[in-house]
């Protein structure tokens, strides 16, 4: 262990009580992407009381503060703040009882069912360490917190309101999340980590008419319901069983009354793949099946397809992962592993490769390690363990805040650490 880690990190004892304050409270305060007001001023506000150089409002809500500290390495950090559209059924006493308007005026119930107060918390209480610990390292250091990770546009927004030109260009980006593995755990996977995501609305036409009288139109919901069946084949007939991918129809609407053929069907596909020949491949297959079901089904119209996002895959630099984990090893000794491949997509990645800049990308465990034991030994974690985007998954507090603390210290030590020149 470094005696730069150890220096940053003996101060965390004195800010854990109001760290896990602010988490409990931002838990209880979610807001959905792009509307991340109360959050991003708060996050703002701190960070210019600790002597950070930021600019507010990057992408909407975005924010992203320098600290510059002699000369050296610049490293760049990554948070997501945004929530979900999701009701919380945790029990928890901070649960969150949030509703608010969406993007397309819908009324939600809002939760940080993924866990990004943790990841906000996380880098907030980093940042405070190493700006009060200047003397154990040198460079500069770039915290970034990043709105509307879960819509796939945050890190595009950022990017495209300037980005590269109103920051230092840093050496490396790193980034962390938080999943249900064991809280203490943190995992590192060199080269692809997660999964590209395309997700798109697709809509049919038929021929309305009265429920008694089929014949006289062209039936959407069966057209639709067709088309979800033949899509089940795409993976399980076309895709090789060697190249991971997943299809979902996510949602099907069409019609509003019993005894009325409706005019159209609207359903939302998503897409998770690895291999840009597999990607493409699936979204061809799509788009071939719906075509050709709506000929079958002699559909009045062509249909409409419209991509809703797209992530791209996260493959990690296998030099910079080799040089956090073995800085891991290091401090966490046993806790430190090789992360499983998950079909999970990020948009994370969006930022590095747009400033031309490697990067790593780690997870942490959040769930109470007696609970995830007594369920490992029953055979029942899928069953007992909720997940991200669970109405019921929330992190343990503790110890998940601290381990997500140094985790991010002895990251960025990795290259950082050293006497200021």
């Amino acid at each position: 262990m470094s005696d730069s880690v150890t220096t940053v990190l003996d101060g965390l004892s004195a800010v854990r009580g109001p760290a896990e304050d602010f988490y409990k409270d931002l838990h209880a305060h979610p807001e959905l992407g792009l509307q991340e007001y109360r959050t991003s001023r708060r996050v703002a506000e701190r960070l210019r009381r600790w002597g950070y150089d930021d600019t507010a409002g990057l992408g909407g809500t975005g924010v992203v503060a320098t600290l510059a500290n002699g000369e050296g390495p610049s490293v760049l950090l990554r948070a997501d703040m945004d929530a979900l559209p999701v009701e919380e059924a945790t029990g928890l006493p901070y649960a969150s009882s949030v509703t608010t308007t969406d993007q397309n005026g819908d009324e939600r119930p809002v939760m940080h069912a993924c866990g990004h107060d943790m990841h906000v918390t996380c880098m907030l209480t980093f940042a405070y360490l190493m700006a009060h610990a200047k003397h154990a390292w040198h460079g500069t250091l770039l915290v970034l917190f990043q709105p509307s990770e879960e819509n796939g546009d945050g890190a595009s927004a950022m990017v495209d309101d300037g980005l590269a030109s109103k920051i230092t260009k840093p050496d490396v980006a790193l980034a962390q999340h938080v999943f249900p593995y064991p809280s203490g755990y943190l995992g590192t996977r060199a080269g692809s980590a997660l999964a590209a995501e395309d997700s798109l609305r697709i809509t049919v036409y038929g021929h309305g008419t009265h429920g008694s009288e089929p014949q006289n139109g062209v039936d959407p919901v069966v057209l639709a319901a067709m088309i979800v069946v033949r899509l089940q084949t795409v993976v399980s007939r076309e895709v090789a069983p060697t190249a991971p991918a997943v299809l979902t129809v996510g949602s099907i609407t069409s019609g509003v009354s019993p005894n009325v053929i409706p005019d159209s069907a609207t359903f939302q596909i998503n897409v998770r793949t690895y291999d840009d020949k597999v990607r493409k491949q699936v979204l061809e297959a799509i788009q071939r099946i719906v075509r050709a079901e709506c000929t079958a089904s002699l559909s009045p119209k062509e249909p409409e397809f419209t991509q809703v996002n797209a992530f791209p895959p996260t493959v990690n630099d296998p030099e910079t992962t080799a040089r956090v984990a073995d800085a891991f090893k290091t401090y966490f000794g046993d806790a430190a592993h090789d992360m499983d491949l998950m079909m999970g997509s990020e948009d994370f990645s969006m930022i590095p490769r747009a400033l031309g800049v490697p990067f790593t990308y780690w997870g942490f465990g959040g769930t109470d390690p007696a609970t995830y034991a007594a369920a490992e030994k029953k055979g029942t974690i899928e069953q007992d363990i909720p997940v991200n985007h669970n109405p019921s998954f929330a992190p343990v507090v503790q110890p998940t805040l601290d381990t997500g603390v140094k985790a991010l210290v002895v990251a960025s030590l990795a290259w950082l650490q050293g006497a200021r020149t």
